[in-house]
Parts: structure tokens; sequence; C-alpha cells
């Protein structure tokens, strides 16, 4: 079967309740162009918090998507997942149609018992995932403490990508990756670095976990994390087939039935006519119309290609996780 590399990369954005996901998602979306301020919790101005229950609580009950894009041109959809414990099904939902997964940690707490098992289930759907540790301005963090926790509790191949300037710093960076794998290893001390291709398998297959520092409400440390991105996800290929996986259903506020889906091969167009089933019941149905929602606004489109993220009207018999 040939396959074609996407240019578009969901990542979830996961995180203990009050780590500051809702903040970082707004100084990434800040700081890559897609919104031209930041909106705050407790203002109840963010972005992604849509529901007025949301923005009354100030915590992200339903996961919803915002588009950014990346200096290479990489498209990203942006998953922002509930952090409550009581909204966690949703959560586990939004998983399944991952590429990558960010996990905020509040410095001031560090991990904590939600955060073991969000980090289960992110080993659980093989989800690579990108650490941020965020509120580092406040008085009593202590970063060198923070990795060793992160390296006992979480994975001892949790490294710290925000000390990789030159010299001894650059080549102890090497040595900490090139411990977690021993084709690395012998291709670092035969060479005396990594290529970047190599750092961004490692982190696809989930052998190393990069951490990067800082305070998403000052805006501190995001741009390098932006940068980290950027530099370190790598293309993902899909097969030419059509194939998608249902992973929320919806009603907009004209109370249309939307299904949240993942193209996972092929292309997906509007009127296109589609079938599936569970539970031994079948159903084919035409696609109505295809949107891509960016908070609360979307966008119509004619066809959206493999890898990407979409709502679509017309079709009353999807389910999630089908």
């Amino acid at each position: 079967m040939s396959e074609n590399a996407s240019k578009y990369i969901n990542i979830g954005l996961t995180a203990h309740v009050d780590a500051g996901k809702t903040t970082l998602s707004e100084a990434l979306l800040y700081l890559s162009g897609s919104i031209r301020r930041m909106g705050r919790v407790d203002n109840r101005d963010a972005f992604l918090d849509t529901y007025e229950l949301e923005r009354e609580r100030g915590i992200t009950i339903f996961s919803k998507q915002a588009v950014m894009e990346l200096d290479n041109g990489m498209k990203v959809t942006l998953l922002d997942t509930p952090g409550h414990v009581d909204f966690s099904t949703e959560m586990e939902r939004t998983l399944q149609v991952l590429d990558y997964a960010i996990l905020i940690i509040n410095g001031m707490d560090g991990v904590q018992g939600h955060t073991l098992t969000l980090w289960r289930l992110l080993k659980k759907y093989d989800i690579p995932v990108f650490l941020f540790i965020n509120k580092m301005d406040q008085e009593g963090t202590d970063k060198e403490a923070l990795m060793a926790e992160l390296k006992e509790r979480l994975h001892e191949e949790c490294i710290d990508f925000t000390e990789r300037r030159s010299g001894p710093e650059r080549q102890k960076f090497y040595e900490n990756i090139a411990m977690a794998e021993e084709e690395t290893l012998e291709a670092f001390l035969e060479q005396g670095k990594i290529a970047e291709e190599e750092i961004r398998r490692l982190i696809a297959e989930r052998k190393i976990f990069p951490c990067f520092f800082g305070a998403a409400l000052k805006k501190e440390g995001v741009e390098e994390f932006l940068s980290g991105l950027h530099r370190y996800i790598r293309e993902k290929t899909y097969p030419e087939r059509f194939g998608a996986k249902v992973f929320k259903i919806a009603r907009d506020h004209q109370g249309s039935r939307l299904t949240f889906l993942k193209v996972t091969g092929g292309s997906l167009k509007a009127r296109m006519a589609l079938e599936g089933g569970r539970n031994g019941k079948e159903w084919e149905e035409k696609v109505n119309q295809i949107r891509i929602y960016s908070g609360e606004k979307y966008a119509v489109t004619e066809e959206v290609l493999a890898g990407n993220v979409c709502a679509v009207t017309g079709l009353s018999h999807t389910a999630p996780g089908e």
C-alpha cells in the first residue's frame, strides 16, 4: 500500500487541573500568530474555553481545538483536553487521535496523582510526549529537583531540552539522549553528536521525553518551547485509502449534529458517502459540510487530507471510537 507524508499534526494539551494548560495554549497560539491577544482564564476570555460553564468555573470541560502553523509550514491542530478528573472520559477519547501530547506540570506542585494517571494513559495509547514545566517564575521552584522527580516518577529518559547551547553543555545534552538506546550511543561515540532526525525518531518512538521550563502567563520559555516543537516533531505517513476515526459528537449553536473525526487515510470530500457500523448495526450516509474549527469559529472546506481533524455534518449514526 502506498503512503503519503502529511504536514498535519495533532497535538493534545494534557495537565493536572491548575497547571496552566489553557494559559500555555493561549501563549502558543499568540506567539505563532494565530490569535492577536492572549486571553486569560480569570478574565473569562480564553480562546479555547468557549462554553459559558467553562468560563464561569475557569476549567476546561469539553475537548476543543485551535489551528496554528509552525515556521516549517507544518499545520498543527492543538486539541485542548479537560484537566479535571470528572471529565477524564472526554479527555481519553481525544487521546485516540493525537500524534503528540504536551503534558503541562505546575512547577510549584510537581508530579501529582492525576499527572501519573495521564502519563499511564499516554503510554497506553503510545503517544510521544513533550513536557512543559510551568509557573517557574514563582518563588520556591527548583529546576534540578523537578528534573530528578520527573526522572524518578515518570521516566528516566525525561531530558532537559533547555540546556543545549554549546561546548560541555551541548555534549552533556547529547550524552543524556545517547543513553536512551544502544545504537544511538554507538553513533554518538563515533561522531560526537546526534543528528536532529535521530532525536526526532527517539521522541516519536517514546524513547526520550523532552522537557522545557517556563512561565506561560509571562510568555517565558514559550518561544523556546515552540521552537522545540518546530524542530523535533516529524511528519507522519498515512495510507492512500480513505479511513477516519471518530472521537467526539457535539452540536453547534443551531442544533446541527457534529461528528468530530481524524482522517487516517486518503482524503475526505464534502458530499462523500461514508459507511460504518458497530454492534452489528451498519449505516451509510453522506457528509454534508466539512468544518475546520479553531476556537468557536470554523472554516468550511470541500476536502481534508489525511492527518487532519475536522467536524462534519450530515452523519446521524456515528459514535465516539468508531
